[in-house]
């Protein structure tokens, strides 16, 4: 006699915040804010471009954990030990974050911005434009995913187990993909820069946010919940104002050349759609459930553009344009990840169809 294992109940896949909701919103507002403030208190901004360690600016440093460490709270390290449970589709989530989506990115930041948009680009900024196309490829979602994987009603324990299992390659994996991909790409690597910013906005906030999820977990699963609806916005917060101080010193290059930012998205739209479909379709060649399959290809068709905006002002400045081309990744992120969401949704017939 078998045993019949009854798939775990599903609860309704809760619904984004406001801030989550409305990021867009957001960030449009701030490139208007940080443009109009650049232009009318150009010193103050230029104070605080000024306040720099080893290459660190320290407000941008501060707010980098602000946003940072709320969301590594919610990653269990315990949830590796559930990696093998469905290893196809972990084996999927690897192959596409690691193998491919970095290097694919590089080729096509080679494609449109060495070549396609070249003459439309201001000149010298085609190695800093690819090189934040490149940090923001680097680091797969990490906080946001979880939101994308309940509008789906992906597999909870899935989505937490690759979740975890990739911010623990993060830590080792970011700084060597990052140095391969700007070599190749002809960009000088500032490698004490680098392995600064990999202990600075990777290995310190996990240990910190680690840390303090135990201490919160010792007094009880409710409290726990209630620090994280409580500190969850400060978040998108420090974002937010991250992206002001950015905007004020990049406002000149934005209101001269205000197409560089559609163009900069063209090959960032292209990832996440070749991405998207890449895991999705992999998942429904390897056996595994629609279930899996949607958080697989939402993981890697998203960003970690906190850790991707972080990087790129520690290593190229904040009037750079690798801080620009990450800062568009964080303006269609939720807009595109929300047509991701639909698309898988709509096409769960077609996928529970395949051969079986």
């Amino acid at each position: 006699m078998t045993a019949t294992i009854l798939p775990a109940r599903r609860e309704s896949p809760a619904p984004m915040s406001v801030f989550e909701r409305y990021l867009t919103l957001w960030v449009f507002l701030c490139i208007v804010a940080g443009i109009a403030l650049g232009r009318l208190l150009p010193g103050p901004f230029q104070a605080i471009g000024r306040m720099e360690i080893a290459q660190v600016n320290l407000p941008v440093g501060a707010l980098i954990w602000v946003m940072i460490i709320p969301m590594l709270l919610k990653i269990d390290f315990g949830a590796l030990h559930q990696v093998g449970q469905h290893w196809r589709g972990i084996g999927v989530t690897l192959f596409v974050n690691w193998a491919v989506k970095p290097f694919s990115m590089a080729l096509l930041g080679w494609i449109f911005i060495r070549h396609v948009f070249a003459p439309y680009l201001p000149a010298g900024q085609a190695d800093s434009y690819i090189a934040g196309l490149i940090l923001l490829a680097a680091a797969p979602c990490t906080a946001m995913v979880f939101v994308w994987s309940r509008l789906t009603n992906g597999h909870p324990l899935f989505t937490l187990s690759q979740v975890a299992l990739n911010d623990t390659i993060m830590v080792f994996a970011f700084a060597p993909i990052v140095a391969l991909l700007l070599g190749l790409s002809s960009i000088t690597v500032p490698w004490d820069t680098l392995l600064t910013s990999v202990v600075l906005y990777i290995v310190i906030p996990v240990l910190i946010a680690q840390a303090a999820r135990r201490v919160l977990l010792a007094k009880g699963q409710a409290a726990f919940d209630a620090a994280l609806a409580k500190i969850g916005p400060w978040s998108v917060t420090a974002l937010l104002a991250t992206l002001v101080l950015l905007f004020a010193f990049q406002g000149e290059a934005i209101l001269k050349q205000p197409l560089v930012i559609a163009m900069l998205a063209v090959p960032i739209l292209i990832q996440v759609f070749f991405n998207a479909a890449l895991a999705y379709g992999l998942n429904r060649q390897v056996g595994e459930s629609h279930d899996v399959a949607c958080p697989s290809a939402l993981i890697g068709a998203s960003n970690f553009f906190e850790l991707a905006v972080a990087a790129a002002i520690s290593l190229f400045g904040f009037e750079s344009g690798a801080a620009l081309a990450t800062v568009v990744g964080v303006l269609i992120e939720v807009p595109v990840m929300l047509l991701v969401v639909r698309v898988v949704n709509r096409t769960r017939p077609w996928y529970e169809a395949r051969a079986r």
